[in-house]
């Protein structure tokens, strides 16, 4: 388990392992989300598209992204508090795989209550050729350890 006291400012983090995202994968999160844009699983709509075929949907990218930071970032969390800024900076298509990193930005002891406080991070999604894909930044609320 990690505290508050466990997290330096600047501090990076690799997650592990990456994930590999399928047309399944991406067919399903679409469909079960009740997400109709036929980008994400229309290959005869999406061929006519800038990209030529099927997009993954952002949201199943910022989720793996985000749960592949839990095991480092939030797994102790008291609450997640706010994600601020999430910025898809490239397309994810079926067969890419994804991997994260967090850096710490701030972190924040709370001045009402002393057994916890605020971790502020960016993580990023990493395509399988290192590019960044998605950017997004979040507040954590951490228990602190015990005295």
């Amino acid at each position: 388990m990690r505290y508050l006291e466990d997290y330096t400012v600047g501090q990076v983090f690799k997650h592990w392992p990456g994930r590999t995202i399928t047309e399944f994968d991406n067919t399903w999160f679409t469909l079960m989300t009740l997400n109709t844009n036929p980008l994400h699983f229309d290959a005869a709509y999406a061929a006519k598209s800038q990209h030529g075929k099927c997009l993954v949907n952002g949201l199943l990218v910022l989720s793996t992204v985000v749960g592949m930071s839990v095991k480092d970032i939030s797994e102790s969390a008291i609450a997640n508090l706010e994600y601020e800024s999430a910025k898809h900076t490239g397309p994810t298509f079926a067969g890419d795989t994804l991997y994260s990193e967090t850096t710490v930005l701030e972190i924040t002891p709370s001045k009402t209550k002393s057994d916890r406080g605020v971790l502020y991070v960016e993580t990023r999604g990493l395509n399988q050729n290192g590019e960044v894909i998605l950017r997004l930044k979040r507040k954590v609320l951490l228990p602190r350890r015990p005295k």
